[in-house]
């Protein structure tokens, strides 16, 4: 096989929450600054650096008080979550061809395990890495780094699969494949195709023959 690793960021990738955490965005900037912010400055820098950096980029000196008022209203939203269409089908599919797989995600461990009440496909991966797991974060290439110490591989034999540009920029800089998603409705396509990932795909279909 051509990818024998096979890693995945979560949010917009493998689960369905670009709606909820815009609508927690938009809550936490309107309760805490007072204002309005447009969406796609919200969403610029979702995937990246977790959740303290993205609100420090909207206000350095309020940055714990979006933090808080943000996960408050998010987290019990998570009872409403879904895999992205076809892509548990598509997990499935590759654990039965016999690859290791991972997730690589810029939430908490406690967040991930709260998605996973919901959406129980956690057997599906043999590792999964959260921002708490490193002290640099996506775009750096740190978390992909451990997952593949954790499952004792080697950078030329996965991939990573995305949502963001920071996925794509934190593979390339692993020395990894990247392949891009554009289901995730975080991200146009746009931004994502201006990073150069490897492959660009629309469904899980398409991503099953690139890899």
């Amino acid at each position: 096989m051509r990818f024998p690793v096979v890693l995945f960021d979560f949010d917009g990738t493998v689960l369905d929450s670009g709606e909820i955490i815009l609508a927690s965005m938009r809550h936490a900037t309107k309760t805490v600054l007072g204002r309005e912010i447009e969406d796609e400055v919200l969403m610029a820098a979702v995937g990246g650096s977790g959740l303290a950096e993205q609100m420090r980029l909207l206000d350095a000196t309020r940055v714990d008080e979006l933090v808080d008022v943000y996960r408050a209203h998010n987290e019990p939203l998570h009872t409403s979550l879904a895999c992205c269409a076809g892509m548990e089908d598509a997990l499935e599919r590759l654990k039965e061809e016999g690859r290791k797989l991972g997730l690589v995600t810029a939430k908490r461990r406690a967040t991930v395990a709260l998605a996973f009440e919901t959406v129980p496909i956690e057997h599906l991966f043999d590792v999964v890495v959260g921002s708490d797991d490193t002290e640099r974060h996506k775009p750096h290439p740190d978390p992909l780094l451990h997952a593949l110490d954790l499952l004792d591989a080697d950078a030329d034999d996965a991939v990573y699969v995305g949502d963001s540009p920071f996925d794509i920029r934190a593979a390339k800089a692993a020395g990894m494949h990247a392949v891009a998603v554009t289901w995730g409705g975080i991200h146009p396509r746009e931004r994502l195709e201006a990073e150069g990932p490897d492959a660009v795909v629309a469904s899980a279909e398409e991503l099953l023959a690139a890899l």
